[in-house]
């Protein structure tokens, strides 16, 4: 690699709102982030599937899926 065009490569500390702290390495330093996957609700089964127009309902008849 040239020297002197590439940034820093070194240890960061990646912090959530939720209290998750994840040791990495960055160009950057210490980030900050509103989610993580421990607080994601798509991660923590939350997150619920959204019908828009009956497209699931359709999908699992068209394809013989039964539903729960």
């Amino acid at each position: 690699m040239k020297e002197g065009i590439h940034p820093a490569y070194e240890p960061t500390t990646i912090k959530c709102v939720c209290g998750f702290e994840v040791e990495t390495k960055a160009t950057k330093s210490d980030m900050k982030v509103e989610l993580c996957s421990n607080c994601h609700p798509f991660y923590t089964g939350q997150q619920k599937l959204v019908d828009t127009a009956g497209r699931v309902e359709r999908f699992r008849r068209k394809y013989g899926q039964k539903t729960a």
